[in-house]
């Protein structure tokens, strides 16, 4: 197996030693350097804002002038924020709506889109599906705002032909939040369908096949083949869906803008008002370490009750 050609100029090699490695070492150079460009994002975008936003915590800086010493001030006003609290119920009512929902759907749909049919039928709905994954959210947003408006909209002008009343689906309290939901839903279990799909088609067909000849009907194959194999992948959708879902900003706010109110308004769009609207960048930070608490907490949860339920070959 040809190695990568790692020679140094003479030169260079009193500093750079490289000939007295072996092949191990000159191996396992080449993989440092591969790593290297996207170790460095993962540095400057990832590791270095995190330490950023840690320091930020015990500060008080407005962009506009030099931070100051904060000491706890900022995680003290976490205990008595009572728009936290709202933002945060908003916040787990979307998400388990949203995650609950894009994983049944996508994987129904993927069930669903697994079964023979003519190709091109399989393409085209596999194509329409997930298409809006591929569309911009904010432009999708756009769309739905005018499909959702209560005096205009075509989903109320479609609900009076049947007798019902316009709906307030933006401008509530009651339904801006669930419209929010509705649209992520809409918008991304064509994702979650496709790691479904990739799942199912890893299925060997021989279960089905076992299955069959010991007399199960399809519910039966689907509830004692299809669930336990594709544990794993479901895994995978949820841990991914649930962490999307706590970071959805754009759609709620080209949709409703957090309102009426706070009724729809997010985490993410609390940590975004209170710093670049507030300019209160100290206890912005404070707030997103919340967030990434919650997150690292229920990630680790879900990989601890996953022992339970997802089965590996």
């Amino acid at each position: 197996m040809a190695t990568a050609d790692l020679s140094v100029p003479k030169g260079w090699r009193r500093y750079i030693p490289i000939a007295d490695w072996g092949i191990a070492g000159r191996e396992a150079l080449a993989g440092y350097l591969f790593m290297a460009p996207a170790l460095a994002g993962l540095i400057g975008f990832t590791a270095l804002p995190i330490i950023a936003s840690l320091v930020l915590i015990f500060l008080n800086y407005d962009l506009l002038t030099p931070p100051t010493w904060a000491s706890g001030s900022n995680i003290g006003r976490l205990f008595g924020d009572p728009r936290l609290l709202i933002v945060y119920r908003n916040t787990v009512q979307l998400v388990a709506g949203a995650t609950f929902l894009n994983n049944v759907l996508g994987l129904l749909l993927a069930v669903g889109l697994n079964r023979s049919m003519p190709w091109i039928l399989r393409y085209l709905l596999r194509t329409s599906i997930f298409f809006p994954v591929l569309t911009t959210t904010a432009s999708l947003a756009v769309v739905w705002r005018f499909l959702l408006t209560q005096d205009r909209g075509v989903v109320n002008f479609l609900l009076g032909q049947i007798g019902i009343d316009p709906v307030p689906w933006l401008s509530s309290s009651r339904w801006a939040l669930l419209s929010a939901t509705i649209y992520d839903v809409w918008k991304s279990c064509g994702f979650l369908m496709v790691i479904y799909l990739a799942g199912l088609q890893g299925i060997p067909t021989v279960y089905y096949e076992a299955a069959r000849i010991d007399g199960a009907g399809r519910l039966q194959q689907f509830r004692n083949v299809t669930l336990p194999l594709i544990s794993p992948t479901a895994f995978f959708a949820i841990v991914i869906s649930l962490i999307g879902a706590f970071q959805i900003f754009d759609n709620v706010w080209v949709l409703t803008s957090g309102g009426p109110g706070d009724a729809s308004r997010t985490i993410t769009m609390y940590i975004y008002e209170k710093a670049f609207r507030g300019f209160e960048m100290g206890y912005a930070s404070a707030v997103s370490f919340t967030l990434f608490t919650v997150l690292i907490t229920l990630t680790l949860l879900q990989f601890w009750v996953a022992r339970r339920w997802v089965h590996y070959e």
